[in-house]
């Protein structure tokens, strides 16, 4: 059995991945997983497409336009786990926090045309932000820009005035409002109660080569998901989250975004 190599961004909804590795739990399952921090959903679609990543922490829409060959080359891939629900935001600029009470999205659309990021073209964030948008009375197609850049360049754009939004994943939208550079307009949940947003997505040769290695993982990350799930473990996790080679981010930040209360996975 070979080294299984799983891409990831820095989000919280790796969490599971993270955790598994972290605390040996590939391991004891007998399988030897490599995680790989990518910076942007694009260096994960393309290493999967290549085979420089057996899997990834993935985008479902992403999974399926890459198996579908809707953005590169076609890869055959498998998604045999869904890692998490929630999570998303959309965070607006600080500047615009008085006129969207006033008015809301679309009496702000109506006097300017407004640069939004999603982190992907095929996300469910896209989806979000453009069903969001519709439902406000905002046409996304015309009356809005919508822009893609990876999850971590989101508040440094924010802050730079390169955009005047976006929709990511948590904790980018908890690090912008901390940073009071913007606020957050809405929750994804509240937008779609419950919706997917990461799965677990294998290239298809590794499930047919390593069908052992590939259940030893699914094992090991359902436990690893429900010790994630556990409010008690929130901090720990947090802490583990905000070390150097992960988010790299305040942990009481991480421990907020993680709380599905407040809008978390």
């Amino acid at each position: 059995m070979g080294t299984i190599r799983l891409g990831l961004l820095r989000l919280c909804d790796a969490a599971p991945v993270i955790l598994a590795d972290n605390e040996e739990m590939f391991a004891s399952h007998g399988v030897r997983v490599l995680l790989s921090v990518e910076p942007s959903w694009a260096n994960i679609a393309d290493k999967l497409s290549y085979g420089l990543l057996d899997g990834a922490v993935m985008l479902p829409p992403l999974a399926m336009a890459c198996a579908a060959g809707l953005r590169g080359r076609k890869t055959d891939l498998v998604v045999p786990m869904s890692l998490s629900a929630n999570g998303n935001a959309v965070t607006l600029a600080s500047r615009l926090q008085a006129d969207f009470s006033d008015r809301g999205i679309a009496g702000i659309v109506a006097r300017r045309k407004l640069r939004l990021a999603v982190v992907h073209g095929f996300s469910t964030h896209d989806l979000l932000l453009r069903y969001w948008l519709i439902a406000s009375g905002v046409a996304p197609s015309t009356q809005v820009e919508i822009t893609v850049l990876p999850p971590a360049e989101m508040v440094s754009s924010l802050a730079a005035n390169a955009i005047d939004g976006f929709c990511a994943g948590a904790p980018w939208g908890q690090v912008a409002s901390h940073a009071r550079l913007g606020f957050i307009a809405v929750e994804s949940r509240e937008i779609w109660r419950d919706h997917p947003e990461k799965c677990l997505a294998l290239r298809a040769d590794l499930v047919e080569r390593d069908p052992a290695g590939v259940v030893a993982i699914l094992k090991t990350l359902r436990k690893a998901g429900v010790l994630c799930s556990a409010a008690d473990k929130r901090g720990a996790l947090a802490a583990l989250l905000s070390q150097i080679e992960y988010l790299d981010l305040p942990a009481e930040l991480i421990e907020i975004a993680l709380n599905p209360e407040k809008g978390g996975p």
